[in-house]
C-alpha cells in the first residue's frame, strides 16, 4: 500500500517483520540487533537506521557498520517517551558536519521548536503526538514538510 502513494515504509525494532512485510526497511534501537545482521535479512537496497540516542561516537559507528542514516534524541521532553534521554541541539550541528548520512531528530517535535532542528542540521524529523494529535492532520504534515522547503535559515 505504501509503495501506491510514494511512500517510504520502515518497521522499527523488528528486522524478520520487515523483511515479511518487504518494508524498505528497519530501524535499530540499542537492543534490537546489529546492523550487520539487518543488513544481511535486508539486502544492499534495505534502508537501516540507528538511534544513537544522545552519543555521537554511536552514530560514527552506526554509519562506519553501514547505516543509511542515524537519529538522535530525545531533544525536547516527550509524553510518548518521558524518560528519554535527552540531546543537546550542538549534538545536531556537530553531526551534520561529520557525518555523511542523513540525520533524524526525535523527541517532542512541534512545528515551533522544529524549525530549530532543521536549522541545525536534521533531514528528518521523527513526530508522533504532533501529528497525530493535531486537529488537522494534513494541515500538521504540510507544515512539517514546509520547515524543510523554507531551508535551514531559521
Amino acid at each position: 500500500m505504501t509503495r501506491g502513494f510514494g511512500a517510504i515504509f520502515i518497521v522499527n525494532d523488528d528486522v524478520q517483520l520487515a523483511s515479511r512485510v518487504t518494508a524498505d526497511g528497519v530501524h535499530l534501537g540499542a537492543e534490537d540487533g546489529d546492523i550487520a545482521a539487518a543488513r544481511a535479512v535486508l539486502g544492499s537496497d534495505g534502508l537501516i537506521g540507528a538511534s544513537c540516542y544522545n552519543r555521537a561516537p554511536l552514530a560514527v559507528d552506526a554509519v562506519r557498520q553501514g547505516a543509511d542514516y542515524v537519529a538522535f534524541g530525545a531533544f525536547f521532553p516527550s509524553s510518548v517517551k518521558p524518560g528519554a534521554v535527552v540531546a543537546e541541539l550542538s549534538l545536531l550541528e556537530s553531526a551534520r558536519r561529520e557525518l555523511q548520512v542523513p540525520i533524524v531528530a526525535i523527541g517532542g517535535i512541534t512545528i515551533v521548536n522544529g524549525r530549530q532542528l532543521v536549522a541545525a542540521g536534521a533531514d528528518a524529523l521523527a513526530v508522533i503526538s504532533a501529528l497525530w494529535n493535531a486537529p488537522d492532520i494534513e494541515l500538521a504534515a504540510r507544515e512539517f514538510s514546509n520547515l524543510f522547503r523554507q531551508g535551514r535559515t531559521a
